[in-house]
């Protein structure tokens, strides 16, 4: 293990983000203040509780696993997508480092931002309300491999992505839906019977309903369904990043 070639790509990558403060952490912290703000007032008031939490406590996982993802996805494949955009990837690809310390490099700076933003964002959220950790081991785990997992998804992306407008096409036409409508600001048990079927085939709410389960031990699905889930994401983005490298895919052109 070139444990010297890892930590450059990390360090240089972490270095980004104090470069980009106002981008990478005050942006994000005043959107997510604004969803308590706007939605504990607009919403708040008309829901009391959920499941006997009230609805701005039930709605503080959602709210960090929305910039878990959004951020995992966004410093991996700008991570990587800028060396190939500048030609300097091609250096990185003759320097003595292999694939997987490539993605350690890459994927563990993404990871280490988006983990930092969440603790920052659930500090931020304790006043707005108050909050319950049951489970803060479990929550830990989710944190950990939901970043891991949307950063490889991420670096796919950087890797496929010809241009900026497909750096950001993934993110804003599949994830940010499908986190909206994964259970972030509701329980599927509002929805009607046929809705809540449906919504069983999104696979951010598998994220978010055990994440929640780790503060207040309610969920949509069972824990357990939702750790293996997160689990076998992360093998498939990995399986996915292997093939690339495996292949040269978007890599020797």
């Amino acid at each position: 293990m070139n444990l010297h070639g890892v930590l450059a790509i990390y360090r240089f990558e972490m270095a980004r983000m104090k470069r980009t403060l106002l981008q990478s952490v005050v942006a994000p912290v005043l959107t997510t203040s604004l969803y308590f703000i706007v939605f504990g007032a607009a919403i708040g008031s008309r829901i009391q509780q959920v499941d006997g939490v009230s609805y701005g406590a039930f709605i503080v996982p959602g709210l960090i696993m929305l910039n878990l993802l959004t951020q995992s996805i966004s410093n991996a494949s700008f991570g990587i997508y800028f060396p190939k955009f500048v030609g300097t990837i091609y250096e990185m690809l003759s320097a003595p480092v292999s694939m997987l310390e490539v993605v350690l490099g890459y994927v563990g700076a993404a990871a280490t931002k988006s983990l930092i933003l969440g603790l920052i964002i659930l500090a931020t959220a304790s006043f707005f309300v108050d909050l319950q950790i049951a489970h803060p081991l479990v929550m830990l785990a989710f944190l950990v491999l939901t970043t891991l997992s949307f950063s490889m998804m991420g670096f796919a992306i950087g890797i496929w992505a010809d241009n900026f407008e497909k750096l950001s096409l993934v993110p804003m036409l599949l994830v940010t839906p499908l986190i909206f409508l994964g259970g972030s600001f509701y329980s599927i048990d509002m929805l009607p019977p046929v809705w809540q079927t449906i919504s069983l085939f999104n696979p951010v709410l598998y994220l978010v309903s055990g994440f929640r389960w780790s503060f207040y031990e309610i969920a949509d699905v069972n824990v357990g369904v939702s750790l293996i889930s997160i689990c076998g994401f992360l093998l498939l983005c990995y399986s996915i990043i292997w093939f690339i490298f495996k292949t040269g895919y978007k890599l020797r052109s």
